[in-house]
């Protein structure tokens, strides 16, 4: 672990340091660090000039982070240690409501989206339960400015290497002109805009979908989707192919599912669906398998017991945009049940 500079934090009441209140503005004043913190910027400011950002747009930058935000240091240094199953997580991101106010929003973009989502190899579905997840369909985007989230966690984070990467990233962002520094919003730890795309990510893969020549990931809804979209069409996304399915583990296979299910995706064995079929899984839904032909994992995340899915090759897609099972089996499940 890095070792941590040191600087003064807020203070109960705005206790007075040096004359100065140590709290101002919302942020701490650094009684200590501040030469550390000042010679930080300066790097950034030549390591950013000579990434070829323009100047201009460098100061721009740096002036919105004149010193660390102590309310990205404590989300940083406080998450949550606590693990939730399966059964925990899905009932907290899937809801009736979550799930009818995505259907509304796919009836009034779906026109914008759906040919973006051809174009760029992906469909309708997974671009919908990508941006119902990551910001309530572009309602929450974070609040926190980018540039100085991530300054703040490049000088005193635990990874300030990655993150000061990001940030030289986000202010190449900022000199394509698709936003302002003031209006570079996102969360904490500097994911940006309604599909909450690090800065590097962007780079890679945000789009143009209304054709002015900018990806505003923002507030251009055509923008968000076919940035998605590409996101996942680049990852392997197959259009027309299911995630996957929810099936049902018949009891009493002898051990069998012990040594063949698995409870993380990485870790699980891929048959043919017919070789599960006649092992006697069973799909939850009537009228038989999504994808007969395909080949499958058998995933069972809370283990055996809990809810059981085949996933498939488009499943391995959703996780290329976040690494982990539960949140690809939500994205999946609530995209089917937005816009079907």
């Amino acid at each position: 672990m890095m070792k941590r500079r040191h600087f003064l934090a807020a203070t109960a009441g705005g206790v007075m340091m040096g004359g100065l209140p140590a709290w101002a503005g919302g942020r701490a004043v650094a009684s200590r660090g501040t030469a550390d913190y000042a010679a930080f910027l300066g790097g950034v400011r030549q390591q950013a000039l000579s990434a070829g950002v323009p100047s201009a747009i460098v100061e721009q930058s740096l002036a919105l982070a004149q010193a660390p935000n102590q309310e990205v240091l404590r989300l940083d240094r406080h998450q949550p240690e606590f693990t939730l199953t399966w059964a925990q997580y899905r009932a907290r991101v899937i809801s009736s409501a979550r799930e009818e106010k995505g259907r509304q929003a796919w009836q009034r973009v779906r026109g914008t989206l759906s040919p973006l989502g051809q174009t760029l190899g992906c469909d309708d579905n997974a671009i919908m339960g990508i941006w119902g997840l990551e910001s309530g369909f572009g309602e929450h985007q974070g609040r926190f400015n980018v540039i100085e989230a991530l300054a703040t966690l490049a000088f005193d984070g635990r990874r300030a290497a990655f993150f000061r990467s990001e940030l030289i990233k986000a202010m190449q962002i900022l000199a394509q002109g698709a936003i302002s520094p003031a209006s570079m919003l996102g969360s904490y730890a500097g994911a940006m805009g309604q599909p909450q795309f690090m800065p590097s990510a962007y780079l890679r893969f945000a789009a143009d979908g209304d054709g002015d020549g900018k990806a505003n990931i923002w507030s251009s809804e055509a923008d968000v989707f076919a940035s998605i979209a590409n996101y996942l069409g680049r990852s392997g996304w197959r259009r027309g192919e299911p995630w996957g399915e929810e099936v049902v583990v018949p009891l009493g296979s002898n051990g069998q599912f012990t040594a063949l299910a698995a409870t993380k995706s990485r870790h699980a064995p891929v048959h043919p669906v017919s070789t599960w079929q006649a092992m006697g899984v069973r799909p939850v839904q009537s009228s038989g398998f999504l994808a007969p032909q395909a080949t499958g994992s058998l995933l069972q995340p809370d283990g055996p017991g809990g809810q059981a899915f085949l996933v498939y090759h488009n499943f391995r897609a959703i996780r290329a945009y976040n690494p982990s099972d539960y949140y690809a089996l939500a994205v999946g499940i609530l995209g089917d049940r937005m816009t079907r």
